[in-house]
């Protein structure tokens, strides 16, 4: 009997230590996920890391209105974040996703010192997110300007003749839906087209005046649709100097007085494949799953999914691409 009672409160005292261990890896478990939760999002991430250092943003691809994005830089305006460089390398894209992030970003600048730094490619739309900076930096053969909008829309009319088919409709006046595409457009419907274009241009012109303090001689010079290298752009006041990140904080330090020698951290403006539609995500997954990540980048960097994206792209466009005019 002595024996038996010694073998149970044995196990008893097992089984005590056995409940504490597993009740400390739980809460150990449970603090880990936490902290990393907190590293890995964009407002922990900037809690934990961004005293004392210079926040690197970056605007690619093309531009559509994104809740997301300007969550995460109204978040960066709150944050303790020293200054902001903006690198764009974008094409453009919708006027209202333009001006949404413009003015994202303008409202950053009010709280954080900024620079932009043109990567590659700041036209039309990305170069209405640029304006948002008072400083501008691109490289020599960066391409900037496409100061414009355009209104594109497919006509089929012509095919629909030829396959035999007519589409027929009842709206309430003549100018309902139109362009619809399956008609020639008419003269009253294409007048209306170009008064949403001119209007949208006008507004365009006026936001490159204002912000880069340009005459109108020198505002006609660079607004008519062309793209200009960085070379070319700095003459023309597009933009203000030739360089890169080094060169962007170099002017930080000098004209905002940004202490010397911060260390520059990436902030995500959003989750990874955040900022890709659906296509290109479960694409780049799939290739990845099957072994063919390199595969899948070559695809990407040919333009074609960029090309599907484009068709997506609905309403007034800040959109230049070489194979579509500017």
């Amino acid at each position: 009997m002595s024996l038996d009672s010694d073998v149970i409160v044995d196990r008893r005292r097992m089984r005590r230590k056995l409940t504490f261990w597993r009740v400390a890896a739980v809460l150990v478990a449970i603090v880990a996920v936490v902290a990393i939760g907190a590293m890995v999002s964009p407002a922990g991430r900037g809690a934990l890391t961004s005293t004392g250092s210079i926040a690197r943003i970056k605007i690619e691809g093309l531009i559509r209105s994104n809740d997301e994005r300007v969550e995460a830089l109204d978040r960066l305006g709150k944050s303790s974040y020293s200054a902001v460089i903006v690198h764009i390398n974008s094409p453009g894209g919708t006027t209202a996703g333009s001006e949404e992030l413009h003015d994202a970003l303008a409202r950053l600048k009010a709280k954080k010192p900024m620079v932009v730094v043109v990567e590659g490619l700041a036209a039309s739309g990305g170069y209405i997110a640029a304006l948002a900076s008072e400083h501008i930096v691109a490289q020599q053969t960066s391409l900037v300007g496409s100061i414009g909008v355009l209104f594109q829309y497919p006509n089929v009319s012509e095919l629909l003749k030829t396959v035999g088919v007519k589409v027929e409709e009842v709206k309430s006046s003549p100018l309902k839906a139109a362009p619809n595409g399956f008609e020639p457009t008419s003269p009253e419907a294409r007048a209306a087209i170009e008064a949403l274009v001119k209007d949208s241009y006008a507004w365009f012109r006026g936001m490159v005046q204002q912000s880069r303090k340009m005459t109108d001689d020198q505002l006609n010079v660079v607004a008519d649709g062309r793209v200009f290298t960085g070379r070319q752009a700095v003459g023309l006041k597009l933009i203000d100097e030739l360089g890169d990140e080094k060169t962007a904080i170099a002017w930080l330090e000098k004209a905002k007085n940004v202490k010397s020698g911060l260390p520059v951290r990436d902030y995500k403006l959003s989750p990874q494949f955040g900022d890709l539609t659906f296509l290109r995500a479960a694409a780049s997954v799939a290739f990845d799953a099957a072994g063919l990540g390199m595969i899948a980048r070559r695809v990407e960097q040919t333009g074609a999914m960029q090309s599907v994206e484009r068709l997506g792209l609905d309403g007034m466009l800040a959109l230049w691409t070489p194979s579509a005019g500017q």
